[in-house]
């Protein structure tokens, strides 16, 4: 059981939304945390300066006597109701202690007389309720040489609620931008794949019967444009395939229906009146001469589907290329003496190929030029080589084959001269198999007219090392 698949629309958009989620809240966070910051900064600031301001006050006019009688002098002074102001003697008891939260605040070494406070001398705690407490103390000497220690802090309750209504605000940015950013990433997307979607329309539309229609590029992204043009050319290729099997099944079917029809004639003829014993032996031995016909063509059937739909194990061998074509040559020689052809083979060399279907494809292409060549004529073997392959020439006189034909004569069952026929070898299928048996050699055959009216075939095999 396969399985469930999401489709690429909601995968893009979860995807896309997901990365713009992300890429939001890390924008969000860092100013949630770049703001922290900058209130504790300032918070910093505003505790040394009130700090270093109630020193100067003191160090420089402000009597000890004026500060116990006003001490909400200093409690209005204070920017924040809740913030904390301390003014004692060293080593006594507080003279003024403005601390409306009575938060407990550690001892700290105060900063002594003399010395500029800096941030490094800002202290913090968590006050009961969670809030930041910032808070900093420094001693100054007065005029009557008396050191006041003092101590300023500040309860950062306004920054912190407004740092948790910021917080809530980029949760919901997050949240909204999601949202919206999944919504029209979804119709974006949409958009964007309906291209892909009129393409596999118009390839849902493509049947056996209307193989010629493609898939237009019109109006389809440069992504697309790609893909629809192998596409197409994959239609091509289905089409000329299909249109060969069409054609080949049709070509099939008349080969077969000829002596298949021969030997129902035959029968007839037997059935219709009583025969000798002699007429039954001749009846029976042109029976036995079609049914060879048909045991040959379904054996080079049989071959050439192997060899178009899997590899052939192979036994390459460096072969004598003049043994080779001598023994094929003396094969044929009774052939070419009942039509008169005299047959000649030159050259010599080594060829790596596989002796069998070596002698094979050889076979076929003299037996077609002694069945296709002129009477009293001469059919000529010759091996040549080249730097990346060695070559088996079979050239033979015989009617001219035009030029548009040339490339067709290597389709199945496809006769240049439809009146005559291989001598029954090889059903229209010879020279398909000497171009099957090339390809598993990785090598090929091709055909060419030469000057006087002759035709040359040549096999080319490449060069391998030892």
């Amino acid at each position: 059981m396969s399985k469930p698949t999401f489709s690429l629309t909601l995968r893009s958009t979860l995807l896309f939304a997901l990365i713009a989620a992300l890429v939001v809240s890390s924008v969000g966070f860092y100013l949630y945390y770049a703001m922290e910051k900058e209130m504790v900064r300032r918070a910093d600031y505003q505790v040394a300066g009130r700090v270093q301001y109630f020193r100067q006050l003191l160090g420089n006019s402000f009597p000890l006597t004026q500060l116990t009688r006003n001490p909400g002098l200093f409690e209005n002074m204070l920017g924040n109701e809740q913030d904390i102001l301390r003014f004692k003697l060293v080593g006594q008891s507080p003279i003024i202690n403005v601390n409306p939260g009575h938060i407990v605040l550690p001892e700290v070494a105060a900063v002594a007389d003399g010395q500029n406070l800096t941030l490094q001398s800002v202290h913090h705690i968590l006050a009961m309720d969670d809030i930041p407490v910032r808070y900093a103390a420094a001693d100054v000497r007065m005029r009557n040489g008396q050191t006041v220690e003092i101590l300023a802090g500040h309860y950062m309750a306004g920054e912190t609620r407004m740092l948790v209504a910021f917080r809530w605000e980029i949760i919901a940015s997050v949240l909204l931008a999601y949202v919206l950013i999944a919504g029209l990433g979804y119709i974006v997307i949409r958009r964007g794949l309906r291209p892909l979607q009129k393409m596999a329309q118009e390839a849902a539309e493509i049947h056996p019967t209307s193989l010629s229609t493609r898939l237009s590029e019109e109006g389809a992204p440069l992504e697309l444009q790609q893909l629809i043009h192998s596409f197409n050319e994959m239609l091509d290729r289905l089409a000329e395939g299909y249109q060969r099997l069409n054609q080949f099944s049709a070509d099939l079917a008349h080969e077969i229906r000829t002596p298949v029809g021969a030997l129902m004639g035959h029968c007839q003829v037997a059935l219709y009146q009583t025969r000798s014993t002699e007429e039954y032996e001749t009846l029976l031995a042109n029976n036995m001469g079609e049914l060879e016909r048909i045991s040959r063509m379904v054996e080079n059937i049989l071959f050439l589907a192997r060899a178009s739909h899997a590899r052939s194990v192979l036994t390459i061998t460096p072969l004598s290329m003049a043994n080779e074509t001598l023994r094929v040559v003396d094969y044929f020689e009774g052939l070419a003496e009942e039509r008169g052809i005299r047959l000649h083979c030159q050259g010599e060399g080594v060829v790596f190929a596989d002796a069998l279907l070596f002698q094979r494809a050889l076979s076929n292409l003299v037996a077609n030029a002694i069945n296709y060549g002129n009477e009293n004529s001469e059919v000529q073997v010759s091996v040549d080589h080249q730097p990346d392959s060695s070559l088996v020439n079979v050239d033979n006189a015989g009617p001219a084959i035009p030029a548009d034909k040339l490339d067709k004569l290597f389709d199945r069952f496809y006769r240049a001269d439809p009146s005559r026929s291989e001598g029954g070898s090889s059903n229209g299928l010879g020279l398909s198999i000497v171009q099957a048996i090339m390809a598993l050699h990785h090598g090929s055959v091709q055909v060419s007219s030469l000057a006087g009216g002759k035709t040359r075939f040549t096999l080319s095999f490449p060069r391998q090392q030892n």
